[in-house]
């Protein structure tokens, strides 16, 4: 059975940086697309080998996700970060072959959330 375990969530203040990661267990790694989502909102994905990343808008230039098949972990690093990033962050697995995915529902695999509060 494949589980997610996110970590690295925190309270921080606005403009410093944080990394989540996300560790898969219980099948191999790198048949998924991985993606990183705010509640069911779309953050950002990365594609089955890490050559292809996709983002929202508003991180566009802030968040970076990455992916190390070998430690079977996914990564989003956050720069300059402000109160309106506050939320639960959600990692996901995708089986799915097409890309981009950036639905909710064409994810199949969620983990427990990580929460992140930026102050002012």
């Amino acid at each position: 059975q494949v589980q997610l375990v996110e970590s690295g969530g925190g309270l921080v203040q606005a403009g410093v940086s944080l990394t989540l990661s996300c560790a898969l267990s219980g099948d191999t790694f790198s048949r998924y697309a991985m993606a990183w989502f705010r509640e069911r909102t779309f953050v950002a994905a990365i594609n089955w080998g890490g050559s292809e990343t996709v983002y929202t808008e508003s991180v566009k230039g802030r968040f970076t996700i990455s992916r190390d098949n070998a430690k079977n972990t996914v990564y989003l690093q956050m720069i300059s970060l402000k109160p309106e990033d506050t939320a639960v962050y959600y990692c996901a697995a995708s089986g799915g072959r097409h890309w981009p995915i950036k639905r909710a529902d064409e994810y199949d695999y969620w983990g427990q959330g990580t929460q992140v509060t930026v102050s002012s």
